[in-house]
């Protein structure tokens, strides 16, 4: 009876991999959230914004990086809705890695950005997190 006690402890536990994506995902958010509120201190500041609209920009930023940071935090805390906007940035910056790398000519942050998205995106298929997510419905 203990042993089927543990198995079920351990059935609910949320795997590291998920974990680790998790807090990949929670980085990539607090990075854009950042560059939100950067934004608009530059705005504040007045910088010049005939180029581009610092407010616009940061609102972009603030309201996905905050969902890509709740994401991540609910990964980090053992919820399963954080693993679909995860995957789904995650497959979006991956157009953003290749343009770093090519036309942007900035081989250093395309390559970082690419570490940290296709880690996350391993961590989030690998067998323990989809096992994981397929328990919500059932699945063994």
């Amino acid at each position: 009876m203990a042993e089927s006690g543990k198995a079920e402890v351990s059935a609910d536990a949320v795997p590291a991999t998920v974990r680790g994506a998790g807090g990949l995902v929670a980085l990539e958010g607090a990075v854009a959230v950042t560059v939100a509120i950067v934004l608009v201190v530059r705005g504040l500041l007045g910088h010049d914004q005939s180029q581009a609209s610092g407010y616009g920009t940061a609102a972009w930023f603030g309201i996905l990086g905050g969902a890509v940071l709740a994401a991540g935090i609910g990964l980090l805390l053992g919820h399963r809705w954080g693993r679909a906007i995860a995957v789904i940035a995650q497959v979006l910056l991956l157009p953003v890695v290749w343009s770093l790398l090519t036309d942007s000519h900035q081989p250093v942050y395309g390559g970082l950005l690419g570490v940290v998205v296709v880690a996350a995106l391993i961590l989030l298929f690998v067998p323990s997190s989809t096992r994981w997510m397929a328990r919500e419905y059932g699945a063994e």
